[in-house]
């Protein structure tokens, strides 16, 4: 088989922007519904760690979407990633994150949205915000075009444009300067509709937002050029296949079950993570921490994500049943495993915004607070000080913070893990275990972490 025969075609686009703010989510999203009108399989991915964009594609495009990030997942993991999730699908859209060249912070491009447009070859659509702006727009539009050569920026979207004199103007700045196609034209107001809050847009589980979807829809097939955007995927150049390392042969099933909080407060989950927790022989089951009376049976794993346990702090609280299901999972032998809501869930007590104090599980020595301004963004690497669930004293693994409250250890207990900076500045201590229960403000990605994933498994290692 000649090498050429090897290629595999993914129709592909990615949506980025020159900053945060321009109107890339909401343009993704009413791409991803256009084309699931049209009866295609559409898969959504995001460039970084978020969570909630995530949520919100996979409710409008009808398929989970996925994670890529240079930095947190990886290079090469990314890649397989991709094109595993890309199977199958008629075309794949892949949301960037922040400024197209924003990333790690410092100051070059990894873990950014132009890292990943180069790792993939994907025809990048600028959606530039142009209120305010003439022809100014396309010296902004040329500096991103030039940047790097490596990145193709294949056209352009406009949005917030207040008259047709002023998409005139524009447009035909953008195509004498840059010679690139105004692939859209979005009226200032038509993209602001899905309401924003400290961790950033509402989540797409909390309601039903189809209403909002199918309206973004036909904003974007009214102003946007959607066919030409098609091609543009569709143009897209084959790419070599990678050997399957994260989704590898998958060994004896481990455990049997695994209970995953999942609900309006429990909702940060990283859909491969999910995927890899089958592929390793677990059987995930769903439940909520707020409505439900009780654990699932026959769980050897409780997993608690993130999420807003501070909006719902006096219900999770009022659910006695749950919580006292919880303690008597731990008590029988029971493992869990808590990330960010879920370390405020599993800790002592949990103080909301207004001050209130509620009592949580209390299986860890750690109270939390809400602080009102945000305590920790970015990437780190955390190693443990002493053995835990996921660590070996000594190891180390990647991830990303992303809180309003803040940890205190209860007295006479200390936190496990030593945080930093990806730069590699000292953030701080954190990271509690107590038996068979550990939990930090840590998001982890098990495709770059996976003796975590086979410790929580109950693998020995």
């Amino acid at each position: 088989m000649g090498k050429n025969e090897l290629l595999q075609h993914y129709p592909r686009l990615m949506i980025a922007a020159p900053a945060s703010g321009q109107g890339k989510t909401t343009v993704t999203l009413g791409l991803l519904r256009a084309f699931s009108r049209r009866g295609l399989a559409v898969q959504p991915f995001k460039v970084g760690p978020d969570y909630i964009d995530p949520g919100h594609h996979t409710r409008a495009a009808g398929r989970g979407s996925r994670n890529l990030d240079g930095w947190l997942i990886g290079r090469t993991a990314s890649v397989e990633l991709f094109q595993r999730a890309g199977v199958g699908a008629n075309i794949s859209i892949v949301e960037g994150v922040m400024g197209l060249f924003d990333g790690l912070a410092d100051g070059s491009a990894r873990a950014s949205s132009a890292e990943m447009a180069d790792l993939l070859s994907l025809p990048v659509i600028l959606v530039v915000d142009v209120a305010r702006q003439g022809a100014s727009v396309a010296a902004t539009v040329l500096g991103f075009q030039r940047f790097d050569l490596a990145v193709r920026i294949a056209g352009v979207i406009l949005n917030r444009v207040g008259s047709p004199r002023h998409a005139s103007l524009v447009e035909k700045a953008i195509t004498g300067h840059c010679g690139l196609p105004v692939l859209g034209i979005i009226p200032r107001g038509t993209d602001k509709v899905i309401p924003e809050r400290h961790l950033g847009l509402h989540t797409g589980g909390e309601q039903s937002w189809e209403e909002i979807y199918e309206r973004l829809a036909t904003t974007v097939e009214r102003y946007v050029d959607v066919e030409a955007l098609q091609d543009l995927a569709s143009d897209a150049p084959p790419l070599a296949p990678v050997e399957n390392r994260v989704f590898s042969p998958a060994p004896e099933p481990i455990i049997g079950r695994v209970g995953v909080a999942l609900d309006e407060v429990f909702s940060f989950l990283y859909q491969d993570n999910l995927d890899l927790m089958r592929h390793h022989g677990a059987e995930t089951v769903f439940f909520s921490p707020l409505h439900d009376g009780a654990i699932p049976p026959d769980c050897t794993l409780l997993y608690f994500g993130g999420g807003y346990p501070e909006l719902h702090a006096g219900a999770l609280a009022a659910n006695k049943g749950m919580l006292d299901s919880v303690r008597a999972f731990v008590r029988s032998g029971g493992r869990i495993y808590g990330e960010c809501g879920g370390l405020m869930y599993l800790g002592e007590g949990l103080t909301d915004l207004g001050g209130a104090d509620h009592q949580m599980a209390g299986l860890l020595p750690v109270r939390t607070r809400m602080t009102g301004r945000r305590l920790s963004l970015g990437y780190v690497t955390a190693r443990a000080d002493t053995d835990t669930a996921i660590l070996k004293a000594g190891e180390a693994v990647r991830a990303h913070l992303f809180h309003y409250s803040e940890a205190e250890s209860l007295p006479g207990t200390k936190a496990s893990l030593t945080v930093r900076k990806a730069a590699g500045d000292l953030v701080r201590e954190e990271g509690w275990q107590a038996g068979p229960v550990f939990a930090s403000y840590l998001h982890l990605h098990f495709a770059s972490a996976p003796q975590v994933l086979r410790r929580l498994l109950g693998g020995n290692e």
